[in-house]
């Protein structure tokens, strides 16, 4: 049975395509994946991100924890800043990925994928140690989401202007948006400038129509999570269960540098320094006919050299791309390959990493 996050009936209420979704009910679009695309690159998207899980990390021994279960290191982040990592199994794979927030010393808050949070909740509180609790509060925390260029605009006629953080990957707790106590974090996963609000989930309803209100000037309309696909393919950004999974390492998926090798230890550091990379996660440009889609197999001439991972016709870019794990022999700026598509081979060429960015 899917749950529902506070912003159901809001979703309902809007028109929005309610789909099933690691275990929510979820708008998938609006007005139409193109529409809510091209919204968050030119102006301004509001997306539900209530699914998402938040857990707390408390006690004297909150960060020896965390530096243990986390490839990254948190030794130094001064009170609000975010930092992303990995989370390995013994084995060198990946748990899940997850931004953490440093509330204050002995005091983290944690951001996990909707569809891990009862594993890596689960995962946290079986390797903890000495002084340090977990707490999933996930059923207590709304997530929502403004991206695109204009966010900030829209923001600044709601907060004051000390209240905004300026540095990607940071926030401040405890502001007030609307009479509504939040947390205001410049942070997205769109490719675009934008903020995530984290907030009580009985105030989500009335926070997401005071920012649609505001927003009007901006363009701003609701997405869904078709577009929050499209936009974080098009910004090179990996998906848990797609470009990373329980199998394969973080190096493999291009996030050695969120591995941190000269912490004295962490879970699956072991594996990583005996584990040779053979694969590499690289960015495919559809040069032929065709959309290449995930799960497909990508060939170098006769022979199979990996499997794509996700892709999709890229709305703002106005082509068909692709992530895929190939064997690293083949993973060059530059080099032809084919993906097998309903029986049949559609050409592509090896691109840099992240597809778009934006100025």
């Amino acid at each position: 049975m899917e749950k529902k996050t506070p912003l159901y009936d809001t979703h309902v209420e809007c028109g929005g395509k309610i789909v099933p979704f690691a275990g929510y009910l979820l708008p998938v679009q609006y007005q139409g994946v193109i529409a809510e695309h091209n919204a968050v690159r030119n102006e301004a998207g509001l997306f539900d991100v209530s699914h998402m899980g938040e857990i707390m990390c408390t006690g004297k021994d909150a960060l020896a924890n965390l530096n243990h279960l986390l490839t990254n290191d948190y030794t130094t982040m001064y009170d609000g800043q975010a930092r992303y990592s990995p989370m390995c199994n013994e084995n060198g794979g990946v748990v899940d990925d997850l931004i953490v927030y440093k509330v204050r010393d002995d005091h983290y808050f944690i951001v996990v994928n909707a569809a891990n949070k009862d594993k890596d909740f689960a995962w946290m509180k079986e390797h903890a140690f000495g002084d340090a609790v977990f707490t999933d509060i996930s059923e207590e925390v709304a997530q929502i989401a403004l991206q695109g260029p204009k966010a900030e605009a829209i923001l600044k006629k709601l907060a004051d202007e000390e209240d905004i953080p300026q540095k990607y990957y940071s926030c401040h707790f405890h502001k007030t948006i609307g009479g509504m106590d939040c947390i205001i974090s410049r942070t997205g996963y769109t490719g675009e400038d934008g903020f995530e609000f984290y907030l009580a989930a009985a105030d989500a309803p009335k926070f997401w129509n005071l920012l649609l209100e505001t927003g009007k000037e901006e363009h701003l309309i609701p997405c869904g999570l078709g577009a929050r696909d499209t936009l974080r393919l098009e910004a090179g950004m990996p998906l848990y269960g797609h470009e990373m999974d329980d199998e394969i390492s973080p190096r493999e998926t291009g996030l050695g540098i969120f591995v941190k090798m000269q912490k004295e230890d962490f879970i699956g550091k072991k594996a990583l320094e005996e584990r040779e990379v053979t694969k590499k996660r690289v960015g495919l440009k559809v040069t032929g006919r065709g959309i290449i889609r995930e799960h497909m197999d990508i060939y170098a001439g006769e022979k199979k050299v990996g499997i794509s991972t996700s892709g999709t016709h890229c709305p703002h870019l106005g082509y068909p791309a692709a992530m895929a794990l190939v064997e690293k022999e083949y993973a060059e700026i530059g080099t032809k390959l084919q993906a097998e598509v309903r029986g049949r081979r559609v050409d592509a060429e090896v691109v840099k990493l992240p597809f778009y960015k934006h100025s």
